[in-house]
């Protein structure tokens, strides 16, 4: 399937205030940039800065706290500083609607495709809300074992600190959890929704994500979120929550060629 280009997005955000980047194409043309094209970067140089590693041409988050990282556009001067972000055995992961252009000294491990949804109107909070409760420090331990065994996406020992997570305990155990990852001025990503296999089939990713879209809604934000494009029953869910796609995305794990991988191309 081709890569989605700009035009492929859903209508109804290109006129918003957030068209106030510019993003350097391939043939080093300056062409208009949602915010929400370049989610990581976006981040990265705004709310999350102080997470972050890097410069004005490319940052990546601390490597404790999660693996993504983004070049600023597709400059060469911005593609080598991500280059001299990815440092021997610590492959990073790049989420954008534009085509990934891998740098030179950099190999590609995985590539996938990926949904980007986002609310077009506020979600309301969940009836009955009770029994979640916020996390924090306390409850890291937890929230990386959880997401260890459910895997919702890349989560390190200091993911939780991205954003506010909520849980629901059963008999004291952490049954399920959900949080925010990527924020920038606007716009705050719903993400780390997941469940224990042992409390499956209660609705609990339903409510803790509706309960989160909820409050990103009364901060006067829009929430979104991302989904692997073959995970027909999460975008189910989120679509039964409000939210609607907006863009196809490219996501790409990208790391520096090993020293046997390099002899043997040679």
């Amino acid at each position: 399937m081709a890569s989605p280009q700009f035009g492929d997005c859903l209508p109804g955000l290109q006129d918003d205030a957030l068209w106030r980047r510019f993003y350097v194409s391939p043939h080093g043309k300056n062409v208009a940039m949602n915010l929400l094209d370049r989610p990581v970067w976006s981040a990265l140089s705004t709310a999350h800065r102080d997470l972050s590693l890097g410069d004005e041409l490319a940052r990546r988050y601390e490597p404790d706290v999660n693996r993504f990282a983004s070049a600023r556009d597709d400059s060469e001067a911005a593609l080598r500083a991500l280059t001299r972000l990815v440092p021997p055995s610590e492959p990073v992961f790049i989420l954008q609607v534009p085509q990934i252009r891998v740098p030179e000294g950099l190999t590609t491990i995985k590539a996938a495709q990926g949904v980007q949804m986002v609310a077009r109107s506020p979600v309301a909070a969940p009836g009955e809300a009770g029994d979640i409760v916020a996390l924090s420090d306390q409850d890291a331990a937890e929230m990386l074992a959880l997401a260890t065994l459910t895997e919702p996406g890349p989560f390190l020992r200091h993911t939780h600190r991205m954003g506010r997570f909520v849980g629901i305990r059963v008999d004291g155990r952490l049954a399920a959890m959900a949080g925010e990852r990527f924020h920038f001025p606007g716009f705050t990503e719903v993400s780390g929704v997941c469940t224990h296999p042992d409390f499956r089939g209660h609705g609990l990713a339903s409510r803790l994500s509706r309960h989160v879209a909820a409050a990103i809604a009364a901060r006067g934000e829009t929430a979104f979120l991302h989904a692997w494009k073959t995970n027909d029953a999460a975008i189910a869910l989120y679509r039964a929550l409000g939210f609607e796609w907006r863009c196809d995305v490219n996501v790409a794990v990208l790391a520096r060629p090993s020293e046997d991988s390099r002899q043997r191309q040679a």
